[in-house]
């Protein structure tokens, strides 16, 4: 990948020490420099149409304390802003709340569902195309993730092609003929950063999970397949940008 390529993060965050957490996840991920990494904070800065002309790849963060199957006052503005970049065809990547938005936003359908959350580690596969995928092609046929979300994708956009899924569906995919991809898993995080996240939000997680889940989410594992997927991603996909 190139050192002059640009990248866009978009957050949804309000605390501000998760805010710079999750920018130091996503530069580690993906091999970035901090000057390489442009942050959008949706919840108060703008994002005009003009940052597309900056950057050669957009990625998406989580939000824990926003659901993708609700609606705010910044909602419009970023679908448009998505819809904008994937008709320049700009490449795009979400982790958690980023592939429930992009799926979403593309004609998908998200549903808060505690039921099956899924917190910590665990396996997923790939899927027949996620073998012949650019991008997922690399990694085993069964991986290990960290998680952490309540809210899921139940419906991909009439485009979606299934990347990856365990007993849930829809654990990755991507835009048929478009570099547009999502992970229910946070690729951005490798398990000392998943071990970080997790204390930051204890009374949440403690809620939804009570003592002893928060304490087997917390044995996060080590990714090393799925932390390097946003890497591989930006290699595939700005070599020529």
């Amino acid at each position: 990948m190139s050192a002059t390529v640009r990248v866009l993060l978009i957050q949804a965050r309000r605390l501000p020490e998760i805010e710079r957490q999750e920018q130091r996840c996503f530069l580690e991920c993906g091999r970035l420099r901090p000057e390489q990494l442009l942050c959008v904070n949706v919840t108060r800065d703008p994002l005009p149409t003009t940052l597309l002309n900056e950057v050669d790849a957009i990625l998406i963060g989580g939000a824990s304390e926003f659901s993708a199957a609700e609606q705010y006052p910044w909602t419009d503005t970023l679908q448009d802003f998505l819809q904008e970049a994937a008709a320049r065809n700009i490449p795009m990547f979400g982790s958690c709340w980023g592939h429930q938005m992009l799926a979403v936003t593309f004609g998908g359908q998200v549903q808060c569902d505690p039921a099956h959350a899924e917190f910590g580690a665990g396996e997923v596969h790939r899927t027949e195309a996620g073998g012949q995928d650019p991008v997922f092609q690399y990694l085993p046929p069964r991986f290990l993730v960290n998680m952490g979300h309540r809210d899921r994708v139940v419906a991909l956009p009439p485009e979606g092609i299934e990347l990856a899924r365990n007993a849930q569906p829809f654990q990755a995919f991507r835009l048929k003929d478009r570099p547009i991809y999502g992970t229910q898993f946070h690729s951005e995080l490798n398990a000392q950063r998943l071990r970080e996240r997790l204390i930051a939000y204890r009374d949440l997680y403690i809620d939804v999970l009570g003592p002893e889940g928060f304490h087997q989410a917390m044995q996060a594992a080590t990714t090393p397949e799925a932390d390097a997927l946003i890497y591989h991603f930006l290699c595939t996909y700005t070599a020529h940008r």
